[in-house]
């Protein structure tokens, strides 16, 4: 993975894409708006448990990056066992 920023907390959200063109399973993680770097377009790569214990909606508080594979698009990586915060 390429390096493109250091860790920062950001607040995201779970959601049901309208397109589901090349995504796993049913409930995402995005970003909530205005968070600078943070666009709300980017997929979280997060713990499912965000996508799979919490109704559609909630809120939480993580510790993320934007972050690119080689040759892929940008996306926000935070490690799946990292702790995070339940906001609603």
């Amino acid at each position: 993975m390429k390096k493109t920023n250091e860790y920062d907390h950001i607040i995201v959200e779970s959601f049901i894409p309208i397109i589901t063109t090349g995504l796993h399973g049913e409930v995402h993680i995005r970003p909530v708006t205005d968070q600078g770097a943070f666009l709300q377009i980017l997929h979280v790569e997060c713990s499912k448990v965000l996508s799979n214990d919490y109704p559609v909606g909630t809120r939480f508080r993580i510790k993320a990056k934007v972050t690119q594979r080689k040759e892929g698009a940008k996306f926000i990586y935070s490690h799946y066992l990292w702790p995070y915060e339940v906001l609603k």
